[in-house]
């Protein structure tokens, strides 16, 4: 049990961290004011009416920090009401209900330690109306509300905690293949470095200058391995070792186009490629390139035809994919999207998928000397 506690007790804020305060917060805000005014002049019942009013105002701004200092939050909240609710119960506003809100984001966003110390007071504050007005009924719906907001905040919170680690997975994966496109494109160059060595050591006693020749030529492999290293600095693999394959490259994509099982038509057309963009960034074109086709035949409702431009220019690589199939307004991103973000992110560049007149449309910019973070 002792290990259970300490354990609790050390448990990190929930992720993702909490939001920034919204327009929404404002909106909360103004409502607990306006309703405690409205309530505190209709009430005609309640025995320190301008008392009630003030203490709903004096706790109502809580609700801005309630996520980035939910326990100090609710702290405060406790404190200032729950000396009105014990010795004035006939001067309780019924707009206090709000402080339900403290308790779910006390859950939803606190730390274990946090999580510890607020259950701790919100138990004490059961206890002391339990000991102020007696009755079982009293002691279980009040235990059963606050469970009920508790229960709330943990759930999302899980919810939340379990969407990021996917999250982190697809990144990590992500990372994993670029990792893997950069070791094949190293190991060609490094593959063409030995063979010109070999190749001088056994020309330098006959001819010299085919030895220079030779030397020249890793020179310039040398060079474009190193840039195309360092344009990947930072992007980590792990997992088996990689197979020595040709990484794709920027016409690999016209093998994209064709028509599918369902009669939906992929056509593709590849502008401006002279050979000169790094495999790196022309492999994550050509994975992007194939997931967002991938995606558009496979949840694109109706779909008939989906259009595959690729734009190369001295500034980088311009990919637009679009299709012409019904699609929801606003869909959740899932993780394919995410992974294809964070690839075009990886090296520089931005990735948008969404709504386009007439279907769906997914637009990628990469840079032709891509940077890792």
């Amino acid at each position: 049990m002792t290990g259970i506690l300490r354990s609790a007790w050390r448990a990190p804020s929930a992720v993702p961290p909490p939001p920034q305060r919204v327009w929404r917060d404002w909106a909360l805000l103004a409502a607990i004011v306006a309703l405690a005014a409205i309530e505190g002049i209709l009430r005609t019942e309640l025995s320190l009416p301008a008392v009630s009013v003030v203490t709903v105002l004096a706790i109502a701004p809580t609700v801005l920090w309630r996520r980035t200092r939910p326990l100090a939050m609710l702290v405060i909240a406790v404190a200032v009401a729950t000396p009105v609710q014990l010795l004035l119960p006939d001067s309780v506003l019924n707009v206090n209900v709000f402080v339900l809100v403290l308790v779910y984001a006390l859950f939803r966003w606190g730390s274990g330690r946090e999580l510890l110390l607020g259950s701790a007071l919100l138990l004490a504050v059961l206890g002391a109306s339990f000991a102020r007005t007696p009755g079982f009924d009293v002691l279980v719906g009040g235990f059963a509300v606050l469970l009920s907001a508790s229960a709330l905040g943990a759930v999302l919170r899980a919810r939340a905690g379990a969407r990021q680690r996917q999250i982190d997975r697809i990144r990590t994966l992500e990372r994993e293949h670029l990792a893997r496109d950069l070791h094949d494109t190293v190991a060609h160059h490094v593959s063409a470095i030995t063979i010109r060595a070999q190749a001088g050591l056994a020309m330098a006693p006959h001819d010299p200058e085919a030895a220079r020749d030779a030397l020249r030529v890793i020179e310039a492999e040398a060079a474009r391995t190193l840039a195309e290293l360092r344009s990947m600095v930072g992007v980590l693999r792990q997992g088996d070792d990689a197979e020595l394959a040709p990484s794709p490259r920027l016409r690999d994509i016209e093998a994209l186009a064709g028509t599918r099982p369902g009669g939906a038509a992929v056509t593709v057309r590849v502008e401006g490629d002279d050979g000169s963009i790094p495999p790196p960034v022309a492999a994550a074109v050509f994975r992007l390139a194939q997931e967002s086709v991938t995606n558009a035949l496979r949840h694109a409702r109706q779909v008939t035809r989906v259009d595959l431009v690729v734009d190369v220019d001295a500034g980088g690589v311009r990919l637009s994919v679009t299709n012409d199939g019904d699609v929801a307004a606003s869909p959740t991103p899932g993780f394919g999207i995410i992974g294809m973000r964070e690839r075009a992110a990886l090296l520089g560049g931005t990735c948008h998928v969404g709504p386009a007149p007439g279907g769906w449309a997914v637009t990628a910019v990469l840079p032709r000397v891509g940077w890792s973070a």
